[in-house]
């Protein structure tokens, strides 16, 4: 696939976000002592996926949607001032996607010409989609990142209608791919977890249950966790615990029993015991647990 020479004061012009869409790369870790937590995108793999297709660097920025219904318009030129094209990629939950009413594929690049108008379904599976356009966006810099931090406020605010991002500059050469095929999210999920660091405040009974029930993420869900419905973890012992480091995939236990799956905009600190963390390598996947899915978990060793 021939690329075209870079657009300059190329932009996305949004007519809808949908349900909730940010802008996101892959987080600005290293900042946990200050009270900042990682961020980024909740499915990693899916991001530096799209990156790929298009040519950029796996942490530029794309646009990471919630349940679709994204539009944007795209407004590019090319250094003469003539109307240029623009290179995508859409990958995470496949979805119906259309430019300017004509279907395009996820997992693969297509092009944006200068006033067409891209639009997203809502995803057959999965909950999260996500948008790279060749050269990345070129939004602010905060503290290394151009990621929307839900809980920080930190970063870009959650796209709204009339919101025009820029794109940057293409600085890798275009890649030779014209398709990474995926298989799409499942509809119950498996997540793979290590025990502790505070299942000492659970009895073997508990952590027994957590393994072996069928939780089922509720719709209080959202880039911070996943709040699980199911049965009641105990504890084997009262008291306070003080608050100590969080890291994404940790499963906090409130007092009501039933677990929080902390994702990446997650507390850097908690007062509640974790009973167990989900694997990294399985994060990407947890963050495409829509609600109302089930989701069991299993013990790594």
């Amino acid at each position: 696939m021939a690329a075209s020479a870079p657009a300059t004061g190329s932009r996305l012009e949004v007519l809808a976000p949908g349900p909730l869409a940010t802008v996101q790369d892959l987080g600005r870790p290293g900042w946990g002592h200050l009270g900042v937590s990682g961020s980024g995108a909740a499915d990693r793999d899916s991001l530096a996926l799209a990156n790929r297709l298009v040519g950029n660097p796996e942490n530029a920025a794309g646009v990471e949607t919630t349940f679709g219904g994204l539009r944007v318009r795209v407004h590019c030129r090319a250094p003469s001032g003539a109307p240029s094209v623009l290179y995508a990629a859409l990958t995470g939950a496949p979805c119906p996607a259309t430019v300017d009413g004509r279907s395009v594929p996820v997992d693969a690049p297509f092009p944006l010409h200068d006033g067409q108008t891209l639009h997203l379904g809502v995803p057959g599976s999965g909950l999260r989609t996500y948008l790279a356009v060749r050269g990345g966006l070129d939004t602010p810099l905060v503290l290394g990142s151009r990621s929307t931090d839900l809980l920080s406020g930190i970063g870009p605010q959650p796209l709204r209608t009339g919101d025009r991002l820029p794109v940057g500059r293409p600085a890798l050469p275009f890649p030779a791919v014209d398709l990474a095929p995926r298989t799409a999210p499942p509809r119950a999920f498996t997540l793979r977890v290590v025990r502790g660091p505070r299942d000492d405040w659970f009895d073997d009974a508990s952590y027994a249950t957590l393994l072996g029930a069928r939780w089922e993420a509720t719709s209080r869900s959202n880039r911070i966790g996943i709040r699980l419905d199911g049965p009641a973890l105990t504890r084997a012992r009262d008291g306070e615990l003080p608050a100590e480091g969080m890291v994404p995939g940790a499963l906090q236990v409130p007092p009501n029993g039933r677990p929080v799956l902390f994702l990446s905009d997650h507390p850097v600190t908690g007062g509640y015991p974790v009973i167990a963390v989900v694997d990294a390598a399985d994060l990407p996947l947890a963050g495409q647990i829509p609600p109302g899915a089930a989701v069991r978990f299993r013990p790594t060793r």
